[in-house]
């Protein structure tokens, strides 16, 4: 019984943690130990093996790399959400400046991707059988990078920012429903395949900002090894740029999703009537995120 429940135990293990816990907690400690041999050398550490008991050493070793591992990466889990929401935009007073700088080149950005898909709207509905294969092309893209933009008074200094604000802010266009104010009700409502869409997509990104902590996180052993500082930079842009932002748009994705499917379970479960007409269901939306928020004569 007790092999059947450590394979057991190994695979929940394997499942669970390797992926998305232990593998970033593992690459940083093994980096360290890297550059601690290349500043000391191997020969300190061969020396110091070599006065103990060499089985007693390899199970000390063994239990207490794992325990630093395992600790190390329940503490940074902890700073999943701190961690996400800093690389989002929400920074504190004193970084204001900045703040207000990198907002400013987003709106610009923002402009330039509206001017541009404008032109070229206007020149297919113009001359339909003039417009080039690479413009029709150019134009599809930009139109997925406005659907990834929140609205002009609500842009975010980041990238990642400006996609989750644009998440929470299409059910609010669309329907009148704060994304905000109804998820955790609408939540609770969800089926159980939806739920777990919705969980491993933001799995994905709590693993992203993860993962982009480790890899600052490795510029620290820079005091043993010149390389430590590279690696760690390109891990962070890699984690930035080709994991987090692809996570934050599928996540975004489903919210909308859920929204657009799945909407009318909260409108049952709250006992309103679920507007017929899309064109007044913006005004009755409204009206049902006031009352979850303030309730009614509030």
């Amino acid at each position: 019984m007790s092999a059947k429940f450590l394979e057991s135990f190994g695979s929940k293990l394997a499942e669970q943690w390797v992926a998305n816990l232990l593998t970033p907690a593992f690459v940083f400690w093994a980096g360290g130990a890297a550059a601690g041999l290349q500043r000391f050398g191997w020969k300190s550490a061969s020396t110091w093996f070599s006065q103990k008991d060499e089985s007693l050493l390899q199970i000390a070793l063994l239990v207490g790399v794992f325990c630093l591992i395992v600790a190390s990466a329940f503490v940074v889990q902890r700073f999943d959400l701190p961690v996400l929401r800093f690389l989002e935009g929400y920074w504190p007073r004193w970084l204001s400046p900045l703040r207000r700088w990198l907002i400013a080149r987003e709106e610009k950005r923002s402009q330039r991707i509206s001017d541009r898909w404008q032109e070229l709207k206007k020149l297919q509905r113009l001359n339909p059988n003039q417009i080039t294969t690479e413009q029709h092309d150019e134009m599809i893209q930009l139109d997925w990078q406005q659907h990834y933009l929140p609205l002009e008074n609500q842009i975010m200094p980041t990238r990642l920012g400006n996609i989750l604000r644009a998440a929470e802010q299409w059910p609010l266009e669309k329907y009148g429903l704060d994304a905000i104010v109804c998820w955790s009700r609408l939540w609770l409502l969800l089926p159980d395949a939806v739920k777990k869409d919705l969980q491993e997509a933001r799995t994905d990104l709590n693993t992203a900002a993860r993962v982009w902590l480790w890899s600052l996180l490795f510029i620290v052993w820079t005091i043993w090894a010149w390389w430590a500082a590279p690696v760690g930079i390109i891990c962070a842009i890699f984690a930035y740029y080709y994991w987090a932002l692809d996570a934050a748009r599928n996540y975004g994705e489903l919210i909308e999703a859920t929204f657009d499917l799945h909407r009318h379970l909260l409108y049952q479960s709250l006992r309103w009537n679920l507007p017929p007409d899309p064109k007044v269901e913006r005004c009755v939306g409204r009206d049902l995120t006031e009352y979850l928020w303030r309730g009614w004569g509030l």
